[in-house]
């Protein structure tokens, strides 16, 4: 791979692993709310997409969601994430090897800032280290798949969208790279994940192994 000259990352499965509690919480939820699926289901059917998206399927597939279902159920996850945001395991070293290099880099996510000032928040060296580049696809007005949210990523690192590189672990997030027209590295920790391989993003499976995938030097 051509050495990027910026990397962008999605936040939820990316920097910090916020997926497994807010779809158990989540799972829990809709159950009440007359809507029974695993969890397996739910992370295929789900991942990537904003809340008010979530929702909306939800009730198309039969949950009995209150008009104000969205912010009761953020006030809730927040909560619940307030001691359950761990950073991905290599992920500091990745954030090592780009700035070894100089190369600078920033969040993207559908995820509102409250909810990263929570997550991220718990690790804040580690947010320090964005040097204020994290941006909201849903208060940009141009949540994922759009491709608003990486290019305004882009912008306002300098670097035109073809020198960036995405790094999304879902394909609503490597879709709004695709749209972008950027290159994009899909984190599948779990193995094989053709729907995020058929949106054309290059699959890893270990934080570990992207700075050389990235072209960076050992």
């Amino acid at each position: 791979m051509t050495l990027p000259k910026a990397v962008l990352f999605d936040c939820d499965g990316v920097l910090v692993d916020t997926e497994p509690p807010t779809f158990a919480l989540l799972q829990a939820e809709l159950a009440t709310r007359g809507l029974v699926m695993d969890l397996d289901e739910m992370e295929r059917v789900f991942i990537g997409g904003t809340m008010e998206k979530l929702a909306d399927m939800a009730r198309d597939m039969g949950a009995d969601l209150p008009d104000d279902w969205v912010p009761y159920f953020y006030e809730k996850l927040h909560k619940h994430l307030e001691t359950n945001a761990p950073l991905i395991t290599g992920i500091e070293a990745v954030l090592d090897a780009l700035d070894a290099a100089g190369i600078p880099y920033a969040i993207g996510s559908n995820g509102r800032a409250g909810k990263m000032a929570i997550t991220l928040g718990q690790h804040p060296a580690f947010l320090a280290r964005f040097k204020g580049h994290v941006y909201s696809g849903q208060e940009l007005g141009c949540p994922k798949p759009d491709a608003g949210l990486y290019l305004h990523a882009a912008a306002a690192l300098g670097v035109r969208p073809a020198d960036c590189v995405v790094v999304e672990d879902s394909p609503t997030g490597a879709m709004a790279a695709k749209n972008a027209q950027m290159r994009c590295m899909g984190y599948a920790p779990h193995g094989p994940n053709p729907v995020l391989e058929a949106t054309g993003a290059r699959l890893f499976t270990s934080m570990a192994a992207l700075p050389a995938l990235l072209g960076l030097p050992a």
